[in-house]
Protein backbone atom coordinates (compact mmCIF):
# COMPACT_ATOMS: atom_id res chain seq x y z
CA UNK A 1 0.00 0.00 0.00
CA UNK A 2 1.30 3.39 -0.94
CA UNK A 3 1.55 6.00 2.19
CA UNK A 4 -0.08 9.52 1.24
CA UNK A 5 2.60 12.15 1.15
CA UNK A 6 1.44 13.77 4.56
CA UNK A 7 2.18 10.21 5.52
CA UNK A 8 5.17 9.65 4.63
CA UNK A 9 6.23 12.83 5.57
CA UNK A 10 4.71 12.10 9.30
CA UNK A 11 6.26 8.80 9.04
CA UNK A 12 9.83 10.11 7.59
CA UNK A 13 9.87 12.76 10.65
CA UNK A 14 9.52 10.13 13.26
CA UNK A 15 11.82 7.66 12.30
CA UNK A 16 14.18 10.43 12.78
CA UNK A 17 12.68 11.42 15.84
CA UNK A 18 13.40 7.64 17.31
CA UNK A 19 16.73 6.93 15.46
CA UNK A 20 17.62 9.97 17.51
CA UNK A 21 16.00 9.06 21.01
CA UNK A 22 17.40 5.44 20.70
CA UNK A 23 20.81 7.17 20.00
CA UNK A 24 20.57 9.08 22.81
CA UNK A 25 18.88 6.48 25.18
CA UNK A 26 21.69 3.97 24.41
CA UNK A 27 24.81 6.51 25.80
CA UNK A 28 22.49 7.31 28.79
CA UNK A 29 22.22 3.96 29.14
CA UNK A 30 25.69 3.19 29.07
CA UNK A 31 26.96 5.67 31.12
CA UNK A 32 24.59 5.33 33.58
CA UNK A 33 25.01 1.20 34.06
CA UNK A 34 28.74 1.49 33.59
CA UNK A 35 28.29 0.23 37.46
CA UNK A 36 24.97 -1.37 39.03
CA UNK A 37 22.70 0.79 40.11
CA UNK A 38 22.77 -0.21 43.79
CA UNK A 39 20.79 0.89 46.66
CA UNK A 40 23.65 3.06 48.00
CA UNK A 41 24.01 4.60 44.93
CA UNK A 42 20.30 5.64 44.90
CA UNK A 43 20.57 6.58 48.32
CA UNK A 44 23.30 8.94 47.01
CA UNK A 45 21.40 10.69 44.32
CA UNK A 46 20.10 13.15 46.47
CA UNK A 47 23.86 14.87 47.24
CA UNK A 48 25.45 13.74 43.55
CA UNK A 49 23.77 16.08 40.62
CA UNK A 50 25.76 14.66 38.51
CA UNK A 51 24.63 11.08 39.16
CA UNK A 52 21.27 12.34 39.80
CA UNK A 53 20.77 14.24 36.71
CA UNK A 54 21.83 11.26 34.38
CA UNK A 55 19.15 9.28 36.55
CA UNK A 56 16.54 11.62 35.12
CA UNK A 57 18.53 11.36 31.62
CA UNK A 58 17.50 8.12 31.53
CA UNK A 59 13.57 8.14 32.52
CA UNK A 60 12.99 10.82 30.61
CA UNK A 61 14.85 9.10 27.58
CA UNK A 62 13.35 5.98 28.17
CA UNK A 63 9.95 7.03 28.69
CA UNK A 64 10.51 9.28 25.41
CA UNK A 65 11.26 6.39 23.01
CA UNK A 66 8.56 4.23 24.64
CA UNK A 67 6.13 6.91 23.56
CA UNK A 68 7.06 7.77 20.52
CA UNK A 69 7.00 4.27 18.99
CA UNK A 70 4.21 2.72 20.76
CA UNK A 71 1.81 6.22 20.64
CA UNK A 72 3.10 7.51 17.40
CA UNK A 73 5.82 5.26 15.03
CA UNK A 74 3.65 2.23 15.54
CA UNK A 75 0.19 3.25 14.40
CA UNK A 76 1.31 5.33 11.59
CA UNK A 77 3.12 2.37 10.57
CA UNK A 78 0.32 -0.13 10.67
CA UNK A 79 -1.98 2.11 9.01
CA UNK A 80 0.76 2.77 6.06
CA UNK A 81 0.84 -1.46 5.88
CA UNK A 82 -2.82 -1.01 5.63
CA UNK A 83 -3.55 -2.30 8.58
CA UNK A 84 -7.17 -0.57 10.81
CA UNK A 85 -5.52 0.77 13.91
CA UNK A 86 -7.23 1.44 16.96
CA UNK A 87 -7.00 0.57 20.80
CA UNK A 88 -3.35 0.73 21.88
CA UNK A 89 -3.61 -2.94 22.94
CA UNK A 90 -4.91 -4.04 19.35
CA UNK A 91 -2.19 -1.69 17.28
CA UNK A 92 0.45 -3.44 19.94
CA UNK A 93 -1.26 -6.98 19.07
CA UNK A 94 -0.85 -5.92 15.64
CA UNK A 95 2.82 -4.96 15.67
CA UNK A 96 3.34 -8.54 17.92
CA UNK A 97 1.85 -10.21 14.53
CA UNK A 98 3.92 -8.39 12.62
CA UNK A 99 7.07 -9.07 14.41
CA UNK A 100 7.86 -5.66 15.16
CA UNK A 101 7.59 -6.08 19.01
CA UNK A 102 8.81 -9.29 21.09
CA UNK A 103 4.84 -9.40 22.35
CA UNK A 104 2.10 -6.72 23.65
CA UNK A 105 2.88 -8.16 27.42
CA UNK A 106 5.90 -6.87 27.15
CA UNK A 107 5.14 -3.66 25.73
CA UNK A 108 2.78 -3.62 28.27
CA UNK A 109 4.85 -4.34 30.84
CA UNK A 110 7.53 -1.53 29.35
CA UNK A 111 4.69 0.83 29.52
CA UNK A 112 3.92 0.53 33.30
CA UNK A 113 7.40 0.82 33.42
CA UNK A 114 7.85 3.91 32.68
CA UNK A 115 5.12 4.97 33.90
CA UNK A 116 6.68 3.41 37.59
CA UNK A 117 10.00 5.41 36.75
CA UNK A 118 8.09 9.24 36.18
CA UNK A 119 5.71 8.71 38.73
CA UNK A 120 6.73 6.90 41.87
CA UNK A 121 10.56 6.86 42.59
CA UNK A 122 11.14 9.67 43.79
CA UNK A 123 9.68 8.69 46.81
CA UNK A 124 11.67 5.27 47.64
CA UNK A 125 14.79 4.43 46.86
CA UNK A 126 14.27 0.59 46.89
CA UNK A 127 11.38 1.03 44.08
CA UNK A 128 13.88 3.20 42.29
CA UNK A 129 16.60 0.72 41.88
CA UNK A 130 14.38 -2.11 41.14
CA UNK A 131 12.41 0.84 38.04
CA UNK A 132 16.09 1.72 36.95
CA UNK A 133 17.98 -1.43 36.65
CA UNK A 134 14.83 -3.30 35.00
CA UNK A 135 14.33 0.08 32.64
CA UNK A 136 17.99 -1.18 31.72
CA UNK A 137 17.20 -4.75 31.29
CA UNK A 138 14.59 -3.42 28.53
CA UNK A 139 16.69 -1.13 26.68
CA UNK A 140 17.67 -3.42 24.29
CA UNK A 141 14.08 -4.04 23.47
CA UNK A 142 12.88 -0.52 22.85
CA UNK A 143 16.36 -0.44 20.46
CA UNK A 144 15.46 -3.39 18.39
CA UNK A 145 12.07 -2.16 18.03
CA UNK A 146 13.52 1.30 16.75
CA UNK A 147 15.94 -0.63 14.58
CA UNK A 148 13.50 -3.38 13.11
CA UNK A 149 10.89 -0.44 12.00
CA UNK A 150 13.50 1.30 10.76
CA UNK A 151 15.09 -1.84 8.72
CA UNK A 152 11.56 -2.13 7.40
CA UNK A 153 10.53 1.39 6.27
CA UNK A 154 13.53 1.74 4.90
CA UNK A 155 12.96 -1.79 2.92
CA UNK A 156 9.53 -0.49 1.79
CA UNK A 157 11.31 2.32 0.23
CA UNK A 158 9.15 4.46 2.82
CA UNK A 159 12.77 6.01 4.17
CA UNK A 160 16.01 7.17 2.02
CA UNK A 161 19.33 5.43 2.69
CA UNK A 162 21.92 7.91 4.63
CA UNK A 163 24.61 8.70 2.94
CA UNK A 164 27.94 7.00 4.20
Amino acid sequence: MALEEKDKARLQFLARIVEKEARHLRITDQRFFAHPFTLQRARQLENDTDQAERADAFVARFGRLQDSLGDKLIPLYLRGLGEKTGAAIDNLDKAERLGIIPSSDTWLTVRKLRNQMIHEYIEDPEILVNALETGHHFVPVLLEVTQTLLDDMLTRGWLTPKKA
